[in-house]
């Protein structure tokens, strides 16, 4: 059975940085995100990692693993969230007792996304993947990205529903980081392969591709072990995002996973936006989306409000999901926290 934790006002979030910390010049920068949540009701404490950066990770591997540790075993902190993500989070993997871990949410997206996922495949605890704790720093949030809060507060066999959000970001800009994050500016738009509207349901799983790809074939990546043990061989819906992949890269990824056997009791694949989008010889992402729906024969949907190209919706991995694509584009994501 998934557990599922619940995200309540005047509880701690803790801070670590198991990827990347913030180099000193963007602390100040930093410590108005920790305002901001002490400021929707939340106490936080940051760990040591935080602070420092350098040579691609806030620390070394087993600093890293054990402020984890300690945050995800301690009872003075109830929730984790990231500053963001990085490089080399997998370092830290081996070094972690995850049987020793609490139900507590761990909130985030990118090199984070590895963690989420092992830790869920190998305990059943529910982990979120959306914004990190940068991206809450706005003194206003737009309606895709705010409700983080709300799907985290949710409590165990209810459910949540989010909207595609009405715009997204093409590029960063820092007019007024302060008031607003993102800055929106495109139209959004979902879509199938086959450019219908289609209703999909399963098991919530995924995160960045460029990361949990390495995964498969390690203790950390037994999807198999985990429909078994705690889904009871319920189908998964999986979701991608992708940072830096080429289209070839994202195709051979998703070739790995399938003969790993990720997507032998599959019902269907989210992939979310990305600003990677170079063809290679003309081979494209959509190419690599119409060939795995005829590989698999599973629905096929992309460009959905996840990863790199805000806003992004918080989505719970093992939380059993429904996804219905709508008319020109617009789409309705139902969590429900069943165990």
């Amino acid at each position: 059975m998934i557990q599922f934790p619940h995200l309540q006002k005047g509880q701690t979030i803790g801070v670590t940085a198991p990827s990347s910390g913030v180099q000193p010049s963007l602390h100040d920068m930093f410590k108005l995100s920790c305002e901001r949540m002490k400021n929707r009701g939340y106490d936080v404490i940051c760990g040591e990692t935080v602070w420092q950066q350098e040579k691609a990770k806030s620390a070394p591997a087993i600093e890293r693993a054990n402020e984890l540790q300690y945050m995800m075993t301690c009872d003075e902190i109830d929730h984790i969230i990231p500053p963001w993500g990085g490089q080399l989070l997998m370092e830290v993997l081996e070094h972690l007792d995850f049987s020793s871990m609490q139900k507590k949410w761990i909130l985030g997206y990118s090199d984070t996304s590895a963690l989420l996922l092992a830790l869920t495949l190998k305990t059943g605890i529910a982990t979120a993947h959306g914004p990190n704790l940068v991206d809450l720093q706005g003194e206003e949030l737009d309606q895709t990205t705010v409700m983080w809060e709300e799907v985290l507060s949710t409590k165990g066999e209810m459910d949540i529903s989010q909207f595609s959000s009405s715009m997204y970001q093409k590029e960063w800009k820092r007019d007024d980081p302060i008031k607003h994050v993102f800055h929106l500016t495109e139209p959004t738009a979902w879509h199938t392969v086959d450019q219908q509207e289609k209703m999909v349901k399963g098991r919530l799983m995924g995160g960045c591709i460029d990361v949990i790809r390495h995964l498969a074939g390690t203790p950390y990546g037994d999807v198999k072990a985990f429909q078994k043990t705690f889904i009871k061989d319920e189908p998964i819906l999986w979701y991608f995002e992708n940072c830096e992949l080429n289209a070839a890269s994202v195709k051979r990824s998703l070739v790995q996973l399938k003969l790993a056997g990720w997507f032998d009791h599959c019902s269907g694949m989210l992939f979310g936006r990305s600003a990677v989008d170079v063809p290679v010889e003309g081979y494209q992402y959509q190419d690599v989306y119409e060939e795995l729906q005829k590989e698999l024969q599973i629905p096929i949907f992309y460009d959905i409000d996840c990863g790199h190209v805000p806003p992004q919706m918080t989505l719970v991995n093992g939380a059993y999901a429904e996804v219905q694509l709508k008319p020109q584009g617009k789409a309705v994501l139902k969590q429900t926290f069943s165990a």
